[in-house]
């Protein structure tokens, strides 16, 4: 899976920008308590310039194994990162998406092997796509780099969502392949499932993912959401000052998105994505984390037996070959730690930010990474920083 096709606000630039990104830094292990190896491991990632902040978390079933937020929100006012301040989520957002569509499934709603067109009539890509393919990624769906696909938080309350998606959809009607044949990462997939989602459920994207998804893990708007809850408590996302994506901004996207350098490093302005269901989540790593801690459960409050079959078996393509992919999760396999195993993951990145969740079904344990850098190499630090936890 390439990192490219999930991050808006961003180009070819950060594949050159990444590599210069790859983790040497090393777990101290000369430090005997775990808890203060793996948190002087956080805070070296400031230390070595590598990111303004971070947050980490890593839960059990029943448990926070260990947290720490280290760094800076906002560089220019000197707040210091906390737990608390919220951040973007980007393409974790589709997982989340994604337990919505099963959500709906289970309840009878939609047929994940039906066609697409059964519920959205409007849609260039004829009958044979269905739900599954979609949430599989192997819809043939294009997928532009979306750097335009987003806006100011200032002009939120104007933006015509239904407009722009509309747009996207017409411009890109062609279908790569057909339904059901390969992988290949689309975030127009996405959109279109939640689309899907207000559709059957008569509700609003937000409103539904707040009401079925956010509000049975217990987590209130200021935890997660898909507008910024309070712009003094979000962190500020970054780009290095001399990498490759800050010099090539000015080609890639509007100036009225970078606001000024501070201590070596470019302020993103606080954005949203066009299409909250590709990419929209405004959260905090613990709201994540109680996320993935409902998937390590015997029993998951927002999903049933069944549904969370779907949501964890690995998909094949039409030819019977298998899919790295579930119904909405990314398959994984680190060698770090005390021994090979799969991880499902899911990854995401854009203007200023950088993530990634993953659930260690053997260890039984789940992790979260947020940087405000969108060049931090989450893989190598959660490959390192996790295995601490993997059994």
């Amino acid at each position: 899976m390439s990192f490219l096709q999930q991050v808006p606000l961003t180009a070819i630039p950060l594949v050159a920008a990444l590599a210069f990104q790859a983790c040497s830094m090393r777990m101290n292990q000369k430090i005997p308590d775990r808890s203060d190896r793996v948190r002087e491991y956080v805070r070296a990632q400031v230390d070595s310039d590598a990111t303004p902040g971070i947050q980490y978390v890593v839960v059990n079933a029943d448990s926070v194994l260990f947290e720490s937020a280290e760094g800076f929100a906002d560089i220019g006012a000197a707040r210091k990162i906390t737990l608390e301040n919220t951040m973007m989520g980007y393409s974790m957002t589709k997982t989340f998406t994604a337990a919505a569509i099963l959500q709906l499934a289970d309840a009878g709603k939609i047929d994940l092997d039906a066609p697409v067109s059964r519920y959205l009539k409007s849609l260039p890509y004829g009958d044979q796509l269905t739900v599954r393919h979609l949430l599989a990624q192997t819809s043939g769906i294009p997928d532009p780099i979306p750097l335009k696909w987003v806006h100011l938080a200032a002009e939120h309350s104007t933006f015509d969502e239904s407009a722009a998606f509309e747009e996207v959809v017409t411009n890109n009607p062609k279908l790569r392949f057909a339904p059901g044949k390969k992988y290949a990462y689309s975030n127009i997939s996405y959109w279109i499932l939640g689309r899907l989602v207000e559709k059957v459920s008569g509700d609003s994207f937000s409103t539904y993912m707040t009401r079925h998804v956010f509000k049975p893990l217990g987590l209130s708007e200021k935890e997660i959401a898909f507008e910024i809850p309070v712009a003094a408590n979000h962190s500020r996302g970054y780009l290095k000052k001399w990498s490759l994506l800050d010099l090539s901004k000015s080609f890639l996207v509007d100036s009225k998105f970078f606001g000024e350098y501070k201590s070596g490093w470019l302020g993103i302005n606080h954005h949203y994505l066009n299409g909250p269901s590709f990419g929209g989540i405004v959260c905090t790593s613990r709201a994540v984390a109680a996320f993935l801690q409902d998937q390590l459960r015997p029993e998951s409050r927002i999903l049933s037996p069944r549904a969370r079959e779907w949501y964890f078996t690995q998909q094949k393509g039409s030819d019977g070959s298998a899919v790295e992919m579930t119904l909405g999760w990314h398959i994984g396999e680190t060698r770090t730690g005390p021994r090979a195993e799969k991880f499902f993951f899911k990854e995401g990145g854009g203007a200023g930010y950088h993530t990634e969740m993953r659930i260690y079904p053997a260890s039984r344990a789940a992790s979260v990474v947020i940087a405000n850098n969108t060049a931090f190499a989450v893989k190598a630090f959660l490959d390192t920083a996790d295995a601490e936890f993997r059994r």
